[in-house]
C-alpha cells in the first residue's frame, strides 16, 4: 500500500464511523506511523510503505475507531505552539484554554519581569509552561493531586527546556502554600456529574474523571480554590481561571466575595466567556 492508499482507506473508515475531522486525524496518525511530518504525506503520495508501517497505522486507526483521541494515540498534543506529552492521567490541552494565556498576557504589559506563577491543577503543565515560555525571567510552581500527572508535567518541562525555572509538587489547591504569587492560573474540574452522558466518548472514556468532574453542578472546586488563591496573591496579582459554559457569573461572584477586583471575562473563539480574571487591590 502507498501513502495515498492508506490515507484513502483510513479516511473512509473514520467517515463510516461518524468521526469528525477524519482527514486530519488520518494524516496525523499515518505521519506518526511512518515517523514523518504530515507535509511528507503530500510530497510523496506514491511512496510504498513497509508491512510494519502499515500494521502500525492499522492499529492506530482501530484505536481511533474506538473513539480514542488522536492525542492519546500518538501521546502528544500541541498547545500554544508547543508540543506536550499527554497520557490517560492528564486532561488533553484544548484550544479554548489558550484564552487564559491570552488573558494573562493582556494583563501584564512587561513580560521581562521576574514574576512568580502558580498553576493549580497543572495536569500536563501546559498553562504554566506556556506562560514561562512567554515570561523569560519568571519562576513557576505547578500543583496537582495526581502523582502520575505530575510526572507528565515534569517530563514536558524538561523537553521544552524549562525545567530550571519550574517545580512541581503534589497538593490540594493552595493548602500549605505561602503567599507571594504574582499570577495564579487554573483550569479546575468544572463539569457537573449530571452532564456525564452528554460528553463525547473521547472525553468521557479517555480523560481522567479527577480532572473533569466537580460537585455542586461543577462549582465545588471554584468554591474551594478561589478564596485560598486570593489570600496568597501578591498585591496587584492576577487570578485567571477557566470557566465552563454558563459559569462565569458564578466565578466572578466568588472572586468578588474573596476581595478581588473582577474584570470582564475573556471569551474564547466560540464566544463563550472562558477566562475569568480577578486582581488583588494594591
Amino acid at each position: 500500500m502507498t501513502i495515498a492508499d492508506c490515507l484513502l482507506s483510513g479516511n473512509e473508515k473514520l467517515i463510516a464511523a461518524g468521526i469528525d475531522n477524519p482527514r486530519l486525524d488520518v494524516r496525523l496518525l499515518l505521519a506518526e506511523a511512518i515517523s514523518k511530518e504530515t507535509s511528507y504525506l503530500f510530497g510523496y503520495p506514491e511512496k510504498v510503505l513497509s508491512n510494519e508501517e502499515i500494521d502500525r497505522f492499522r492499529v492506530m486507526i482501530n484505536k481511533r475507531l474506538k473513539r480514542e483521541p488522536v492525542s492519546k494515540i500518538i501521546g502528544r498534543k500541541e498547545f500554544w505552539s508547543l508540543n506536550f506529552k499527554v497520557s490517560r492521567d492528564t486532561l488533553d490541552p484544548r484550544p479554548d484554554s489558550e484564552t487564559l494565556i491570552e488573558a494573562v498576557l493582556e494583563g501584564v504589559s512587561d513580560t521581562t519581569q521576574p514574576i512568580k506563577i502558580l498553576d493549580l491543577g497543572t495536569g500536563t503543565g501546559c498553562l504554566l509552561l506556556a506562560l514561562l515560555s512567554e515570561f523569560d525571567a519568571a519562576q513557576g510552581l505547578g500543583i496537582d493531586i495526581s502523582d502520575k500527572a505530575l510526572a507528565v508535567a515534569k517530563g514536558n518541562a524538561t523537553s521544552l527546556g524549562l525545567s530550571s525555572r519550574v517545580s512541581f509538587q503534589a497538593g490540594n489547591w493552595c493548602e500549605g502554600l505561602e503567599s507571594g504569587w504574582d499570577i495564579i492560573i487554573s483550569n479546575p474540574p468544572y463539569i457537573g456529574f449530571d452532564e456525564k452522558k452528554a460528553l463525547a466518548p473521547e472525553v468521557l472514556n479517555y480523560d481522567p474523571d479527577l480532572a473533569l468532574f466537580a460537585e455542586n453542578n461543577g462549582m465545588r472546586d471554584y468554591q474551594m480554590l478561589i478564596p485560598q488563591a486570593a489570600v496568597i496573591l501578591n498585591e496587584g496579582g492576577m487570578l485567571v481561571i477557566e470557566a465552563g459554559q454558563g459559569q462565569a457569573d458564578g466565578i466572578n461572584a466568588l472572586m468578588t466575595d474573596a476581595g478581588l477586583v473582577v474584570s470582564t471575562p475573556k471569551k474564547d473563539l466560540g464566544g463563550i466567556p472562558r477566562a475569568c480574571i480577578g486582581r488583588k487591590s494594591i
